[in-house]
């Protein structure tokens, strides 16, 4: 039964609440968001003024050099100089100490749970009567052993035709266990007796305790959002935590770095920089960490093994934040600086013009070459993942695996020693910078050779363009490229055009069972590889299990790379893979060309018969060939797609598709062309013009400009729509959405989403024009009058539309404040009956008596 519940109020209850009633729950309320508003106007006093601020000037304290700065730091602290600015960097700077904190927490699990490396980890938790040594020493045989089983393929691997890949890393791998292991021998006894002793305090910590303070302090205890003052305590740890790490994290290395490079006499060389205060700190870590090593060989040496352990781990942080800087600050930028070299004929630039855009912005030009690396090394791994799909699991042995669940770039900079990461890093720089110079700089001068007069691009902005550069930056941004970006097919494109390459190059050079594999021998390995699996890691396993540490470390001691797959190895083998890379990079060179011309040529082309002779950014031109380009693809792909179905069925298909296209096209003039426009021209109404141009002045509206604009913002209204809450407009557009264009419905979105959007932009733009040129004039007012009602009729409806608004949600405000009170007072309970539509408007009055009785 559909039921409903019917409010029971005391027989006393007038039919109407006091004055005094009222008030009083007027005055409670008051009092309350009053309290609430002083708690948090304190919590955002604390955690946005007095925790930045501190930090800031604490921070400036530290690095002004001075006794002085220290002795003044209170009145520093409480001086009201800059405070906006400070609170700013201050910000910054308690960012960037909460997240070392976060990152040395995340470090130490995985030390914790991945393990430390072997140099490292010599006092581990030994068994009674000293079985550990033994047992950890039978897992480095066993660990050699599996190494040496997996080599023997791969030695006699000539003779069957039948090859294993990777020798050398496997050889590398058993040449490290065989330093470790005389390492370890020596000291593991030595280190016994600590372990046992850190053992014991490892048994009196209770996990309990903390899992129970960590479910007691939620976010909103800890930022004193509960009401409670506990979050005071919460801001003194904050403040003290931040300038700890200030003095250990940025101070120390700081002074260590500057002292040194005044010591060797390269202040000036580093002053030139423009980056004096990074490159002395990255200088002090880098000191900091050979100091840590060296004291940590010394420890060893006279046998203190927890201070030996407690430098070791220093130096493993160290390490890390260093190959971090280098991995995701050093190589992008090196990337992106030889980008730019290498494409400075392209834009027929100098590099003394790049010498002058660093000296006046070299915050800026840094950045902007950054992201550049970071963009190019983000494709080239993409394109790296894209070929692992193609080809036969263990040709790209050589370089790492990112989709791989095994592999974690922290537990490598732990555990690998520093030189395997400069030689791999130096590897990566050689292999990046030659595919840059083959794609970009030798397509660049063959381009000036065959072509004189293509390059260079045109990249300077004209003020006297027809077409505003905001207007088309708009249009790509929003409309072009996420429409080309947004299809699947580019990358299916893409990934047959590899295949189709990697198969002809397999037959031409006979190389087709090393790069796609042999189908018979997958199908005959598909039983043996579970067998062999299981015995290789049986023989990878140590004794001594430590969990996730020796899983970790079975990892990185085996031999062959994940899902390696055998191949049958033709004659002149070394021959036969010179030619392929030969070919691969005639076929880059080939496919940079092509990327490098056609696009821009034919954006050129088309953009020509709407500007003339005029030049246009290229960016534009490419983006608008680029385009042209895809959609010729598509099409010939679709007809070729087609064609065997037979001239009626290709018939049947241009008309639905036309068909289609027809209410595509509707569509986008009402949502993209008449909806944008309309709400461009309403947003220059309201906001731009009254903000821009003074009453004694006409402001001149651009219709290109005003789309553009409007454009940008109804995707960002859209946008705030589908994560708002449900009502009718949000209904439609998802509805929409769900159609697609393929089941597009022209009548339901003209109805439902086109005719009400157009109408109520409409109304909004045409009333209050007729309201200021038809209504106003017959008033008899001056002409001073209608022109200052005419430029603010717009912004003025819109603050009574606001006050409207707010007026409403305090009504309804009150109305809530009102049955609030009345049920506090006088409700007794609820009641619940059927639900009748006849007699649901009477029962809201009224009681019936049966009911009361229940």
């Amino acid at each position: 039964h559909k039921c409903l519940f019917y409010t029971v109020y005391s027989p006393d209850m007038p039919s109407r609440l006091p004055i005094q009633d009222i008030f009083a729950g007027l005055v409670t309320s008051i009092g309350t968001a009053i309290r609430y508003w002083f708690h948090y106007t304190l919590v955002a006093f604390a955690w946005l003024g007095v925790v930045p601020l501190t930090a800031c000037r604490i921070y400036k304290c530290l690095f002004t050099g001075s006794v002085s700065s220290l002795l003044t730091l209170p009145l520093d602290i409480l001086s009201t100089e800059n405070l906006l600015a400070d609170c700013l960097q201050g910000c910054f700077v308690v960012t960037c100490t909460l997240c070392a904190f976060i990152s040395l927490v995340w470090l130490r699990e995985q030390i914790v749970h991945g393990g430390a490396p072997q140099w490292l980890e010599q006092n581990q938790q030994q068994p009674i009567n000293g079985v550990g040594p033994q047992n950890e020493a039978q897992a480095v045989v066993n660990g050699g052993v599996e190494n040496a089983v997996l080599d023997q393929p791969a030695n006699a691997a000539a003779e069957n035709v039948v090859v294993g890949e990777n020798p050398e890393i496997q050889e590398e791998q058993v040449d490290e266990e065989e330093e470790d292991n005389e390492d370890e021998e020596d000291a593991v006894v030595e280190d016994a007796a600590d372990a046992n002793n850190g053992a014991q305090d490892d048994m009196n910590w209770n996990a309990l305790e903390w899992d129970r303070a960590a479910e007691e302090l939620t976010w909103e205890r800890m930022l004193g959002l509960d009401g409670s003052l506990v979050f005071l305590e919460h801001v003194f740890w904050v403040v003290s935590l931040n300038t700890l790490f200030i003095l250990v994290f940025a101070f120390c290395p700081y002074h260590i770095g500057h002292f040194s490079i005044v010591g060797l006499g390269f202040e000036e060389y580093v002053q030139a920089s423009h980056f004096e205060g990074l490159i002395t700190t990255i200088v002090g870590y880098v000191l900091l960490a050979v100091t840590l090593i060296v004291c940590h060989g010394l420890a060893a040496l006279v046998k203190f093994q927890r201070s030996r352990r407690l430098l070791g781990v220093c130096y493993i942080v160290v390490k890390v934040s260093l190959l971090v800087v280098v991995e995701i600050g050093v190589f992008p930028l090196i990337c992106g600086w030889w980008l730019d070299i290498c494409s400075l004929e392209m834009f027929d630039a100098t590099l003394k013009d790049r010498e002058l855009s660093f000296q006046s912005a070299p915050g800026t030009t840094m950045f902007l070459h950054w992201l550049v690396g970071m963009v190019y090394v983000f494709y080239f791994a993409s394109f790296i993942l894209l070929l692992r799909e193609v080809l036969r699991p263990g040709v790209l042995w050589f370089l790492r695996n990112l989709n791989d669940p095994d592999f974690n770039p922290v537990q490598e900079m732990i555990h690998l020693p520093i030189y395997r990461h400069l030689r791999r890093f130096i590897l990566s720089v050689i292999v990046f910078g030659s595919i840059v110079l083959l794609m970009l700089w030798l397509p660049i001068r063959i381009i000036k050779y065959l072509l004189p007069n293509f390059l260079p691009y045109n990249v300077m902005l004209y003020s006297d363009a027809p077409v505003s550069e905001l207007s088309l930056e708009l249009l790509l941004l929003q409309v072009v490229l996420p429409a080309l970006l947004e299809q699947g097919h580019t990358r299916q494109w893409l990934k047959g055009l590899v295949r189709a390459w990697t198969v002809t190059a397999g037959y031409l050079l006979d190389l087709h069972s090393y790069l796609l594999g042999d189908q018979e021998d997958n199908e005959n390995n598909a039983n043996q590889q579970p067998n062999n699996q299981h015995a290789r890691n049986n023989n990878a396993i140590p004794v001594v299990g430590e969990g996730l540490h020796a899983a970790h470390q079975a990892i990185l001691q085996q031999g062959g790379p994940v899902g390696f797959q055998p191949y049958r190895r033709p004659l002149k083998f070394p021959l036969r893979i010179f030619l392929l890379i030969v070919f691969m990079c005639i076929t880059l060179l080939i496919a940079s060309l092509i990327c490098l011309t056609l696009p821009v040529f034919a954006g050129r082309w088309l953009m020509s018969f709407w500007t003339g002779t005029a030049k246009i950014h290229e960016l534009y031109t490419a983006a608008c060939g680029l385009y042209v380009c895809w959609l010729t693809i598509r099409a010939v792909t679709v007809l070729v797609a087609w064609m065997p179905q037979g001239r009626r069925v290709i018939f049947q298909k241009v008309k639905e598709w036309s068909l289609m296209i027809m209410k595509t096209l509707i569509v986008a003039i009402l949502l993209a062309g008449v909806v944008p426009l309309l709400l461009g021209l309403l947003f220059e109404l309201v906001i731009v013009a009254p903000l821009r141009v003074p009453l004694d002045q006409t402001p001149l509206f651009y219709p290109w400009q005003d789309w553009a604009l409007g454009v940008l913002h109804a995707k960002i209204i859209a946008a705030i729509t589908l994560m708002g809450p449900q009502w009718w407009l949000k209904t439609v557009i998802e509805q929409v959405y769900a159609n697609g264009i393929r089941n597009i419905d022209l009548h339901f979105i003209i109805r439902k989403l086109a005719a009400p959007v157009i109408s109520v932009l409409l109304l909004s733009l045409c009333v209050p024009y007729i309201i200021a040129s038809g209504v106003v004039p017959l008033l008899g007012v001056t002409a001073e009058m209608q022109n200052l009602v005419q430029r603010r009729i717009y912004p003025f409806l819109l603050m009574v539309v606001v006050l409207m608004g707010i007026l409403s949600f305090q009504v309804r405000q009150f109305k809530r404040l009102y049955e609030h009170i009345k049920n506090d007072k006088y409700l007794v309970g609820q009641r619940l009956v059927n639900y009748e539509r006849k007699s649901g408007k009477q029962g809201t009055s009224t009681t019936p008596p049966q009911s009361s009785q229940e």
